[in-house]
């Protein structure tokens, strides 16, 4: 396997915490500390386009699948819905005074992780929330939907994971996942798998069709695994972590592939906060807390 840097991107002023596609299969929308929301061309990097002030610091990003609208996890300040066509902020909505640290679409539904221990269930068509479920005591950090098990999973700094039904929002499982705070939680790609990550640097992942029984627990980095993500054809996954590193593994076997660092690859100097695996050429982009997102070719 080779791995080779194609480009890096520099426009934030400060940390970029959350990268998403925009669905053009060669463009990404990115957002942080600075509230900058900024949509990129992987073949202009030098052309990025600022499409909203956020006004406050973002975690979260979601595109509307099949719509033009993108939602903006404002921390403190609630949500705002760009138009991306028009390129205007057409609704906002206060739905908490904590932190948002993820969006999820499931269906005409969207679940947002919020600060305070909520998930907040909004009716996408109408813009409002319709539920709150009280999970935990600390922040609820991820959420991953399975829509061939017609469940969502979430993770939160009470070092749990919990699984609900999509249908009534009916706890399902409680599994004591880590040993810290759950980062990240991700489905594979197939719904066969549960992967989880977390602050104390451990991957593991469970098996949906055995009730969520422990597959394997691998101590994957040096300090906090902040996210996962799967290859398009489904044979690699990626993590990143609190320790500049990001690492490729075998969707398969598990096992430890290649390491993207600093010393080998002039990686990122500091925590690297989330990961983007595009179509486009097979480029692996990451963002982190040193204001840069790189692309990387994985060959």
């Amino acid at each position: 396997m080779n791995i080779r840097k194609v480009d890096t991107f520099s426009g934030h002023r400060d940390s970029v915490y959350t990268i998403i596609s925009d669905e053009t299969g060669r463009g990404f929308y990115s957002a942080g500390a600075d509230g900058f929301v900024i949509q990129w061309d992987l073949q202009k990097p030098d052309l990025g386009k600022l499409v909203a002030r956020a006004g406050t610091s973002v975690y979260a990003l979601a595109l509307q699948e099949g719509n033009d609208f993108l939602w903006i996890g404002q921390n403190f300040e609630g949500i705002q819905l760009l138009n991306t066509q028009k390129n205007i902020i057409e609704k906002t909505s206060k739905i908490t005074t904590s932190a948002i640290f993820d969006i999820r679409f499931a269906g005409d539904k969207a679940l947002v992780a919020l600060g305070d221990g909520v998930v907040a269930v909004m009716d996408v068509p109408s813009f409002a929330v319709q539920k709150h479920i009280k999970i935990a005591g600390k922040s609820i950090r991820s959420i991953a939907v399975n829509i061939g098990t017609n469940e969502f999973a979430t993770g939160d700094s009470d070092c749990n994971v919990h699984i609900f039904d999509l249908d009534g929002f009916k706890l399902k499982k409680t599994i004591q996942a880590h040993s810290n705070s759950v980062f990240s939680v991700k489905y594979s790609p197939d719904g066969k798998y549960l992967f989880t990550t977390g602050r104390d640097a451990h991957l593991k992942i469970w098996d949906v069709n055995d009730a969520y029984g422990i597959v394997s627990d691998i101590p994957a980095h040096m300090y906090a695994i902040n996210d996962i993500i799967f290859s398009p054809d489904r044979s690699l996954f990626a993590t990143c972590s609190m320790d500049k590193s990001i690492k490729l593994w075998d969707a398969t076997t598990f096992k430890l592939k290649k390491i993207i660092d600093r010393a080998r690859h002039a990686g990122h100097g500091t925590s690297v906060n989330k990961l983007l695996w595009t179509g486009y050429e097979n480029q692996l982009i990451s963002c982190s807390d040193d204001r840069m997102i790189s692309v990387w070719e994985v060959s």
